[in-house]
């Protein structure tokens, strides 16, 4: 089966979309936390808290992957891909609001920039 240019750009944005979701939003930060270490670094009187992946193990696996975004994307590339192949029905809704939420996000973060950078 192969895609058209099309669907690997709608494919493209989910990716973004997708990896974005499960490394950076607070949405999905529970599923993060089993992985990582909370440091708490006091500097010039500010508290910073860094999440470390912890060591080891699976956890410590898993704890490294989801701090690579890169590394998340192959593998978020990989769910998606087999899955619309073997469930179209299924995962061709779940791209296209993927892209969509993709394209948006990127979409603000231009505006945002634009309006930061207006002054």
């Amino acid at each position: 089966m192969e895609f058209t240019f099309v669907q690997l750009i709608t494919l493209g944005f989910a990716i973004f979309r997708m990896t974005h979701l499960i490394v950076f939003d607070k949405i999905t930060e529970f599923l993060r936390a089993p992985f990582f270490d909370e440091v708490t670094e006091v500097e010039n009187g500010v508290e910073e808290i860094y999440l470390i992946p912890k060591s080891g193990g699976v956890k410590g696996f898993v704890g490294q992957l989801l701090s690579c975004y890169w590394c998340t994307g192959i593998w978020v590339s990989l769910f998606l891909y087999i899955g619309y192949h073997l469930y179209p029905v299924i995962f061709g809704p779940l791209i296209t609001l993927l892209a969509v939420a993709g394209i948006a996000a990127i979409v603000e973060a231009i505006v945002q920039y634009m309006n930061t950078n207006s002054n």
